[in-house]
């Protein structure tokens, strides 16, 4: 069974154009280039800007969420609670990302040599 991430990455397109300036901003635009272009990428590179861009996230939603506690009026709560599932969803991710890492480290260690 493949899986193809083309219309989830189109659907995710279309969903960000309909959030609010103060998050849009947040997201970078190069994010769909990293993704495409991980042809003879070191997995190291490739793991350590999955990470970087998990933490922009909760950067992102820590920020919004302090701004909102604060009162600034150009932020609402909607945008700060899509922020956070932004980047929990993201930091889930990365998770399940690991487990599977350390299983796999785990089987190799474990095989007959």
């Amino acid at each position: 069974m493949q899986v193809s991430a083309n219309p989830l990455l189109q659907e995710m397109q279309s969903l960000r154009g309909e959030i609010a300036p103060s998050i849009g901003s947040s997201i970078s635009p190069n994010l769909t280039q990293q993704v495409n272009n991980t042809t003879g990428a070191d997995f190291s590179q490739l793991l350590s800007q999955a990470v970087g861009s998990v933490n922009g996230l909760q950067q992102t939603a820590s920020n919004l969420a302090t701004r909102l506690d604060m009162g600034d009026t150009s932020v609402t709560l909607s945008d700060t609670v899509i922020a956070r599932e932004k980047a929990g969803v993201a930091f889930e991710a990365t998770v399940q990302v690991r487990n599977k890492l350390v299983d796999a480290y785990k089987e190799i260690m474990n095989m007959p040599v």
